[in-house]
């Protein structure tokens, strides 16, 4: 009696995106979506500012006629939506348009002030880090003790003053009372703050006492929670040495939640430089934007919003994507 064969036919399996990879596509995504939302939203709120461009131009003595000719030459007769088409189509080609009070492109001027906030930023970051690590580390590992307990107080008592205050309270006490600091870098434009680091300290020393308190307490909970965890005690009652304990196990577990933290830090940083180089005079994005908005100047204003919010979205969206690798675990709830 014949046999017969039947061959099994099997298709390739389709390979699939692991749970950090699907979360990576997916928060890219997201970070898309709020990029447009950013220039919508940058668009519509600074067609709401009182005035327009056309009173900027002409100021207070412009006639009917001048102001119809200036509205048809600024494109301020056309539609909103196609106003907005062709902001958005020069921007995709660089073109941020041109200062309504200098008259130079918007990106020559951010791009000459932008050394000056580069600098204040870094500046602030390079404290800023190692700092909240060893604050963080140290009163983690000495959970309810006397630094520990300082360090919680210090971060309520620091956020609920406001950096101008705080600003000011500090140019006060070291600047014109000791006369240790200069009190403003007026005159120092771009990279020229650096012949002066004097000047620096008291700006970089704002921004950091504010952001610092917030960082170590998220490194001190992280530590925290691992030394109190059932991990660390396994690892003990193996006889692992201490050290080995917090440096391979302890630190790499509270990565996640630290790097989130610092990515608020540095939109904290921008949201500070905004108010702390108008209070010490710096010649940053921040005065920058803070002039714009006081002279109407609308294309500058857009130009610098839009930097700030680039800047926010590119760190938080880097900040989930090393979170995500960091911690293997969110794979399932990608």
């Amino acid at each position: 009696m014949a046999q017969h064969v039947t061959r099994r036919i099997t298709w390739p399996r389709r390979r699939r995106l692991s749970g950090t990879a699907r979360y990576s596509l997916v928060r890219i995504a997201t970070a898309l979506l709020q990029a447009v939302a950013a220039l919508v939203s940058v668009f519509a709120l600074t067609s709401l500012l009182p005035g327009d461009s056309v009173d900027v131009v002409l100021g207070e003595r412009g006639t009917p006629q001048q102001e119809r000719l200036a509205r048809t030459e600024l494109g301020l007769d056309e539609p909103v939506g196609t106003r907005f088409g062709h902001w958005v189509g020069d921007l995709f080609h660089g073109d941020l348009g041109r200062s309504l009070i200098t008259g130079l492109p918007v990106t020559d001027e951010i791009a000459e002030r932008f050394a000056a906030t580069a600098i204040l930023a870094g500046a602030a970051l390079t404290v800023l880090v190692p700092l909240a690590l060893t604050l963080g580390i140290m009163t983690g590992l000495r959970e309810g003790s006397r630094a520990d307990r300082a360090l919680n107080a210090a971060a309520l008592a620091l956020h609920a003053v406001p950096e101008f205050v705080l600003g000011l309270l500090l140019t006060a006490w070291l600047s014109v009372g000791l006369g240790l600091l200069p009190a403003t870098a007026a005159g120092l434009r771009g990279t020229e703050i650096l012949t002066e680091p004097a000047a620096l300290v008291l700006p970089v020393g704002v921004l950091v006492v504010r952001q610092l308190c917030e960082l170590a307490r998220q490194v001190r909970i992280g530590v925290a929670a691992q030394m109190a965890g059932p991990v660390v005690r396994h690892l003990r009652l193996l006889g692992l040495p201490e050290r080995t304990v917090v440096a391979r196990h302890v630190l790499p577990g509270c990565l996640g939640p630290s790097v989130q933290q610092l990515a608020r830090c540095v939109d904290g940083l921008l949201g500070g430089a905004v108010v702390i180089e108008s209070l010490f005079a710096l010649g940053g994005l921040g005065t920058g934007f803070v002039e714009a908005v006081q002279d109407r100047d609308i294309p500058a204003v857009q130009g610098y919003a839009l930097l700030f919010a680039a800047t926010a979205l590119a760190v938080n969206l880097l900040a989930d994507l090393a979170v995500a690798r960091l911690t293997p675990q969110r794979e399932g709830h990608a």
